[in-house]
């Protein structure tokens, strides 16, 4: 069995908003061998620039498209077509959005991997620890503490016992920035707040703004500061009276290994679509040897959803699933089973691979581009 196809498919909601939503697009790899499988996977970042990384000509040894360097091989050798693709590629970036990329292609390589063996990919990782995890409900921010109020009360009432209020308004101002958070706590009532400030400080700004959020009990901090300022990480965290988050931009291992090295996060937050299963179980390892905690990210389609929870599942310590719930077709229409949870639970698939089947007629209908 060898590789004779990679395809890759930038698909697109026709209205796009202007707000902070990843799942307003897809960019779909699906990895095809000669004798009929088809494993898939995507990566988010924008289509188009991973589009462009899989595409690419040879330029030379270590500057390639991953498409060349796949073509041919044998996909069940996930650990070193990992390795040759981050070889080949060293020249377009080791952190960034070729990393994102090879996530793709990774998560497709162990979709096939496990249809081909008929196992749901957690049993390929070493076999899962959990049957369910309970969920947050993630989602945006209102304008005000009035509107998120109403929105915590939504997810509350839809059976969520835990929220995530994320991003623009927040870091306008202090009196905004407070108001957000108490409309947050009136709304979800007892239940678990957690607050993803979206990069938005200084460092001594979000270590008062941690204090301030203390009173309001919350879960953590997710990304106060900008996710490359490691220094400032480590020191708020050693400071803070809240746990600190933060992760989900990271790209592979060597984009984690600062974080890690520091121990500057309480919980550190994988994306399955920016890192992949091999990366991804790497981390997860040094996760739990330094004692911190694992969750996933995860605001794109439901393929995403899928592999976090295979990963999420092999976590010993995992105990939260972040579920995306923005009322996007990208999100709730692209696979013909529907992963979200019900009463605050969500449940691991147990199919072979991801254990997902692509909605085909929604994928003709969104199609913006395709490349073999």
């Amino acid at each position: 069995m060898h590789i004779a196809e990679v395809v890759c498919q930038v698909l697109r909601s026709q209205s796009v908003e202007s707000k902070t939503a990843s799942c307003q697009d897809v960019v779909l790899v699906r990895i095809r061998t000669d004798n009929g499988l088809e494993g898939i996977g995507e990566a988010d970042s924008s289509p188009e620039v991973v589009k462009a990384v899989i595409d690419a000509p040879f330029s030379h040894n270590i500057a390639c498209g991953l498409r060349e360097l796949l073509l041919g091989e044998n996909p069940l050798e996930t650990e070193r077509l990992w390795w040759k693709m981050y070889r080949g590629s060293m020249y377009f970036g080791r952190t960034s959005v070729t990393i994102s990329a090879m996530a793709a292609v990774d998560m497709a390589l162990w979709d096939l991997k496990g249809k081909h063996f008929g196992e749901p990919i957690h049993r390929l990782l070493g076999g899962k620890h959990h049957d369910s995890i309970r969920a947050y409900a993630s989602i945006l921010f209102g304008r005000d503490g009035s509107e998120t109020a109403e929105i915590g009360r939504r997810w509350i009432d839809a059976g969520y016992t835990a929220v995530k209020f994320g991003w623009e308004p927040m870091g306008q101002c202090e009196k905004l920035d407070s108001e957000l958070v108490r409309g947050a706590r009136e709304g979800v009532g007892d239940h678990t707040l957690l607050i993803d400030a979206g990069c938005v400080w200084d460092t001594r700004t979000a270590l008062r703004r941690a204090q301030s959020f203390s009173d309001y009990g919350i879960e953590w901090l997710e990304e106060p500061l900008r996710e490359d300022n490691i220094d400032g990480y480590a020191w708020l965290r050693d400071r803070s009276p809240v746990p600190i988050a933060s992760g989900e931009g990271e790209c592979g291992r060597e984009a984690f290994r600062p974080l890690l090295e520091r121990r500057a996060l309480d919980v550190y937050q994988v994306d399955l679509s920016r890192n992949g299963f091999t990366d991804a179980a790497y981390i997860k390892n040094r996760v739990e040897e330094i004692g911190a905690r694992p969750c996933n990210h995860c605001y794109t389609s439901p393929i995403t959803v899928a592999a976090s929870l295979h990963w999420l599942s092999t976590c010993r310590d995992a105990f939260l699933f972040e579920d995306c719930v923005e009322d996007v077709p990208m999100r709730h229409e692209l696979a013909v089973e529907k992963f979200q949870a019900v009463d605050g639970w969500i449940e691991v698939p147990d199919r072979p691979g991801l254990g997902l089947t692509l909605n085909e007629e929604f994928v003709a209908a969104h199609l913006v581009a395709e490349s073999k």
